[in-house]
């Protein structure tokens, strides 16, 4: 399943040159690593903690699973003792999101990109399957959709069972148990999935060289007429539900998958798979980078900021065979990670909305 994808200690060290020298506070009230963001890297976030906690002498860092545009908003609120040192993110940070860190002093930010997820849409063990595609999906899920009549117009999603969408699926009820707008997992959904199957209308893909922002209201609008369902940040819940109907349909990562495997099972994509190697090899279609990003000012005024880091980035964690690959992380290939070490070897200053 896995290739070798070998990752230098010398990487890390270079990770670690990069990030070790920051502003320290006056005083220090607090003397564990705090974390907010993504539920997605929650759990990684959290296996590395534990392990950091273990092995080290600093204290386990608290993590809280806000979701990553939650997050993000708590990370770039400040500098000081009373913000989070580091915001984990189940997609890149905004550039928007830059200017406002920097308009609250937060101006130097170090992005660490940990590997790939895929998002998996799920259902119960119970399920005969849901083969879809990616025009299936938004057909299913989009606020409006082109006419059934085959005119260039838009009207309110009419469909209300899989068949109504595409003929060949089976006439069961439209559930589908997803993330809020404040997860990453959402974000990264509606852009690769919905936007994916959206573009298979040439009228409507037309439509983003002339009007972005009306292409995204089309594209990335979801209905809010009961078939699709918000169930939080809490992945849990989503699971629970599957096992309960087995007709619904959740979205979250594949990681989450991977730890549930025994009551759900991915839906085929686009005739693909939501499996390690495809992910990794980007054949599965709705896959997706994981960061986590640290506020440089924080390192050497809270104890442990570098230390951590070094466990993240290390070899036995994120490397091809580390702990984090057997919790369902799609580790960075060797050249992705190099390039990742230099450009935060290089300090190279993400660029601010204008």
């Amino acid at each position: 399943m896995k290739h070798s994808r070998p990752l230098s200690s010398l990487a890390t060290a270079a990770v670690l040159a990069a990030i070790g020298a920051s502003p320290v506070f006056a005083q220090t009230a607090r003397d564990y690593i705090s974390i907010v963001g993504s539920s997605t890297v929650y759990p990684f976030a959290t296996v590395v903690a534990e392990q950091f906690g273990k092995t080290s002498q600093f204290k386990t860092p608290k993590i809280e699973s806000t979701g990553s545009g939650g997050g993000i908003k708590l990370f770039c609120s400040g500098v000081g003792v009373q913000y989070p040192d580091i915001v984990n993110s189940s997609r890149a940070i905004k550039p928007t999101e830059l200017a406002t860190c920097a308009a609250s002093g937060v101006k130097d930010v170090v992005e660490v990109k940990i590997g790939y997820d895929g998002i998996v849409m799920a259902e119960s063990k119970a399920s005969p399957g849901l083969p879809l595609t990616l025009r299936d999906v938004y057909l299913a899920l989009a606020k409006q959709v082109p006419n059934p009549s085959g005119t260039e117009t838009l009207v309110a999603n009419p469909y209300k069972t899989w068949k109504d969408v595409n003929p060949k699926l089976p006439a069961e009820t439209i559930e589908v148990l997803g993330p809020p707008p404040t997860s990453g997992t959402r974000d990264a959904f509606v852009e690769l999935a919905m936007e994916g199957g959206c573009k298979t209308f040439p009228w409507i893909k037309a439509i983003k060289d002339k009007d972005e922002n009306k292409f995204k209201q089309i594209c990335y609008t979801i209905r809010e007429d009961g078939f699709f369902v918000e169930a939080g940040e809490n992945d849990n819940l989503i699971v629970q539900k599957l096992k309960a109907n087995k007709d619904a349909v959740g979205i979250f990562g594949y990681s989450f998958l991977e730890q549930n495997a025994d009551s759900v099972k991915g839906s085929v994509i686009d005739g693909q798979a939501p499996t390690f190697e495809n992910i990794a090899s980007g054949k599965y279609p709705i896959s997706r980078p994981l960061f986590f990003y640290v506020k440089k000012a924080h390192i050497g005024a809270i104890p442990g900021i570098k230390e951590y880091v070094a466990e993240f980035t290390s070899k036995k964690a994120m490397g091809e065979d580390g702990y984090l690959a057997d919790r369902g992380l799609v580790p960075l290939p060797a050249a992705e990670f190099q390039a990742m070490v230099k450009r935060v070897a290089a300090m190279e200053t993400m660029p601010l909305a204008k």
